[in-house]
């Protein structure tokens, strides 16, 4: 045993920089009874089709135990991998079978991404602010963050130009480029189509990789599809595609799926084979099961119709509790489960917490998704999880926090 006191010692380089998840922590202060919380990315849990998967888990132990509880192929059951396939297919995307690998949901996919191509202190670029679990992900391979800001269509591709030819002049090309394109998680833009044909070509131009992170891509309330970054790559092989069903069945399958060129998969089942050996087949028989019976695309199609209008109940509470002030702004998004808020500088959003908290309401510190120091005037609501009217009453107490610093 070492002695406490030497286990610095012992830690490897990359864990003994790492810090606890803030969203984690601070969710611990959202259990208070009779808190209004907006601050996870849960799903609600009216969307579970619990009866259902009740059925079919029973099934699938009766008729395939013996295959469901034994170990299975690392890179996924070819039953669950048909099923993706048509998943992509009604995307307008075609893919094949070595082109997918089975995770366990999207946030292994993250770590395996880091694992794969991260050497300690290199550069990733990715908007300001980014996914937090993404952040926690590279981070642990010890990546260096270049941050490029955001606007209503998503991650400035103008910006981005700049950073890659000061990179390039630096000889400190980045690994690849790291973005949420559908309802961004925190900030609930939608690169626009325009800009993700302008982000292929400099990933083309300057060789980069292009990881897209898409969990929400199904959950789109207003406006046109956009094809993904995946499609319009055409093959050529810069998209890594990151996807999950927690999102749009349900987050407790812990199941997922990255879509890549061959090479790439080749590789990351390698690294799977390291983390894990294999995917659940128990949970992949159940999603290959529900998928098989077309029950996914009603269940979206229910998730859709659900949080269309909780967005909707959200955005009409804002405009009409929120302070009148021109420095006070929230992203209006086409789809997802979240919006971004932003206040006057003078405000610090990390502090005002606890007096949300003490109000019996909560959010999620706008600093947690920025790689610096960015984010301290603002916030990520979360509009998926609670009731309509814990909504309604949620944004009021919000409001009257605001009003209250305001005055300060």
């Amino acid at each position: 045993m070492y002695p406490i006191g030497n286990l610095e010692s012992v830690f490897s380089i990359n864990v003994i920089g790492l810090k606890k998840s803030v969203i984690r922590e601070l969710l611990k202060l959202t259990q208070k009874p009779g808190i209004i919380s907006f601050a996870g990315g849960l799903p609600s849990p009216e969307t579970f089709p619990i009866a259902e998967i009740a059925d079919l888990a029973k099934e699938v132990i009766e008729k395939e135990g013996k295959w469901a509880l034994q170990y299975g192929p690392t890179e996924g059951d070819p039953r669950l991998k048909e099923e993706i396939i048509k998943i992509f297919k009604k995307d307008g995307v075609s893919v094949e079978a070595d082109n997918i690998l089975i995770i366990s949901a999207s946030q292994q996919g993250l770590d395996i991404v880091g694992k794969v191509f991260l050497n300690r202190n290199d550069p990733i670029v990715l908007g300001r602010p980014s996914y937090v679990g993404a952040l926690g992900a590279f981070r642990s391979y010890s990546a260096v963050f270049k941050g490029i800001e955001l606007d209503d269509e998503g991650i400035r591709i103008d910006m981005l130009r700049d950073k890659l030819e000061e990179m390039r002049r630096m000889a400190e090309p980045p690994k690849f480029i790291y973005i949420v394109p559908d309802f961004q998680n925190p900030a609930g833009v939608t690169l626009s189509l325009k800009r993700r044909k302008e982000l292929l070509e400099i990933a083309q131009e300057f060789q980069i990789l292009v990881i897209e992170d898409t969990p929400y891509r199904q959950l789109r309330y207003v406006g046109d599809h956009i094809p993904s970054l995946y499609q319009l790559d055409k093959g050529k092989g810069y998209v890594i595609g990151l996807h999950t069903f927690s999102k749009i069945l349900f987050p407790g399958l812990r199941l997922g799926w990255i879509v890549a060129s061959k090479p790439i998969i080749e590789k990351f089942v390698i690294t799977k084979q390291g983390m894990d050996l294999c995917t659940p087949p128990i949970t992949q028989a159940i999603a290959y099961e529900y998928c098989r019976r077309g029950l996914l695309d009603s269940h979206i199609k229910d998730n859709v119709a659900l949080y269309k209008k909780k967005r909707k109940i959200m955005l009409e509470a804002l405009d009409k509790y929120m302070p009148k002030n021109n420095e006070i702004k929230w992203t209006r998004p086409d789809g997802g489960l979240f919006l971004w808020v932003e206040l006057p500088k003078s405000i610090n959003v990390e502090e005002m917490f606890y007096q949300a908290i003490d109000k019996k309401v909560a959010y999620v510190i706008g600093t947690a998704f920025y790689p610096d120091d960015g984010g301290k005037n603002a916030m990520r609501l979360n509009f998926s999880f609670p009731s309509e009217n814990e909504i309604i009453e949620g944004v009021k107490r919000l409001a009257q926090v605001i009003k209250d610093n305001l005055k300060r």
